[in-house]
């Protein structure tokens, strides 16, 4: 449930405004009003070269690169024929900074942000107030590619009330973390890698004894990050790898699942023997971290793309540390799971009524998803930014950082039966990233995977109203349960508690579109 955090937005104000920002786009004389309009198909490059194209003008997300200088949006320009003006929103209050520019009409031919679930607030909000493009007639007479490009999963995220208002970009689905553990320890005590949580608790109890790091007083098994009490890989061994898991056709919260008290005993366990760090609870992400990589602890959660940067700062400290991750370790009932991020929404485009070029848009993003213009574009060319063999996409280093580092922003649709392959090329940057990813990823076996079933869930209010609140909830009833300050006989307190906050309505309205599934 704390996967997806909502930012509070001043949506609900703008109602008047948007309204009356549609309303007049309306009249402005473009072609956002026009969308069976007759117009040639942007087919190949060859065709879409031939006519003279309109200057679209964009609204993209913040990101630290000029995008009208960043080497992307020239050869996009030679590849489709259409100029394009890239604005961004600020890196800061960017929501807010995106409602005025709605409410102002702004002539935005189209934007492109994130699509975290406070973005699919924002996107739906504006659709349902009739401030977007109706997009499946410009689909259907301009967007062969768009459609061919994108699966019905995909469209179905960005789909309100019957109709499609923007092209998604769906994430990538990866396993992001699991148990980071110092294989040089393990070796240093002739320990093999565990596979249970018994054997894992037997692992750290060697560490607490032994001292392999040789940190005297000093010296911490495991730790984690305090505001994170719900651990990847231990709560997969509990059948309650995401916040929603599924349960005998429901999904069904952390907090109302038979693992949740199991859990939360073998924390306290861990915690009580001096396994897990005594002062857990006050960590945050970085200093978790940090006594990882200044060689005081055993174990933390970490995420694979953190895995250069901690191991940089380890080796600092001794050159000889190796870390790998934990396998998904099995509970009492042989569960054994890591969390995947279920190829959700990471970026939406969408047109505002205002825009004057909607149907030349849509035939902009189309010629861009011919196959090899969107793979020039995603990851440039072979022999100079990449190479190709065996399958496999691997970059030239330091041109791809240079050229194609920032491309993914560019992507305002995205060729899902080839992108997660030459995605694949960003990873391959690092050896150590490379390994990481592909331990937890290509190398770990899809039964040991849970999506995240709810990252690809259309905008379900009350979720995004509550679930913040809720994630908040458990996390503190999780650190004093685990910490002893309170007991499990609390429990169906806090479960009240829970549903009074909002869970019973979230689990109805994410229930309702499970079962619509």
């Amino acid at each position: 449930m704390n996967r997806l955090r909502r930012k509070k937005t001043g949506v609900l104000a703008m109602t008047a405004v948007l309204t009356l920002a549609a309303a007049c786009s309306q009249t402005s004389g473009g072609d956002a009003g026009s969308q069976g309009a007759a117009a040639p198909q942007a087919g190949t490059k060859e065709e879409t070269k031939e006519a003279a194209k309109p200057a679209l003008k964009a609204l993209h997300h913040w990101m630290k690169d000029d995008y009208n200088t960043y080497p992307v949006a020239k050869v996009i320009e030679e590849e489709t024929g259409y100029k394009v003006q890239y604005d961004m929103l600020p890196q800061d209050k960017s929501e807010d900074k995106l409602n005025l520019i709605m409410a102002s009409g702004e002539a935005y031919d189209y934007i492109f942000t994130v699509g975290g679930s406070s973005w699919k607030a924002l996107y739906s909000d504006y659709a349902k107030r009739g401030a977007l493009v109706d997009l499946g007639p410009l689909l259907e007479e301009h967007g062969p590619n768009i459609k061919a490009s994108l699966s019905q999963r995909s469209w179905d995220m960005v789909t309100v009330d019957g109709n499609i208002y923007a092209i998604p970009f769906p994430s990538v689905e990866f396993v992001g973390a699991s148990l980071a553990i110092r294989q040089d320890w393990l070796d240093l005590l002739g320990l093999p890698m565990p596979t249970t949580i018994d054997e894992f608790k037997s692992v750290l109890a060697a560490f607490k004894e032994k001292d392999p790091g040789g940190n005297g007083d000093q010296n911490i098994p495991m730790t984690i990050n305090g505001d994170a009490p719900m651990v990847t890989n231990l709560v997969g061994a509990f059948g309650i790898a995401n916040g929603w898991n599924p349960k005998d056709g429901a999904l069904v919260p952390q907090p109302m699942d038979r693992g949740f008290p199991a859990y939360l005993t073998y924390m306290n366990e861990l915690f009580a023997e001096g396994l897990l760090e005594k002062e857990f609870a006050v960590n945050k992400d970085a200093t978790m971290k940090e006594k990882f990589s200044s060689g005081r602890t055993g174990v933390i959660p970490l995420h694979w793309a953190d895995v250069p940067a901690v191991s940089d700062a380890l080796q600092k400290n001794d050159p000889n540390a190796k870390i790998v991750f934990v396998p998904p370790l099995k509970g009492p009932d042989g569960q054994a799971a890591l969390a995947s991020n279920g190829g959700g929404l990471d970026r939406i485009t969408f047109i505002p009524k205002s825009a004057k070029n909607a149907a030349e848009t849509i035939k902009f993003i189309n010629a861009k998803l011919e196959t090899e213009t969107f793979k020039r574009i995603a990851i440039g060319d072979e022999g100079t930014h990449y190479t190709f063999e065996n399958g496999a996409y691997s970059p030239i280093l330091p041109i791809f950082n240079d050229e194609r580092n920032q491309a993914n922003n560019y992507l305002t649709g995205v060729d899902e039966n080839n992108y997660a392959t030459y995605w694949q090329a960003r990873v391959r940057k690092d050896p150590r990233l490379f390994a990481a990813w592909e331990s937890i990823n290509p190398l770990l076996d899809d039964a040991l995977k849970a999506p995240d079933v709810l990252s690809t869930a259309p905008y379900l209010p009350e979720f995004a109203r509550n679930n913040q609140t809720l994630g908040a909830l458990v996390s503190e009833f999780a650190v004093k349960i685990i910490v002893g300050s309170e007991t499990l006989d609390g429990l169906e307190a806090f479960q009240q508690k829970f549903n009074a906050s909002g869970g019973e309505a979230t689990a109805k309205e994410i229930n309702d579109w499970y079962a619509s599934k």
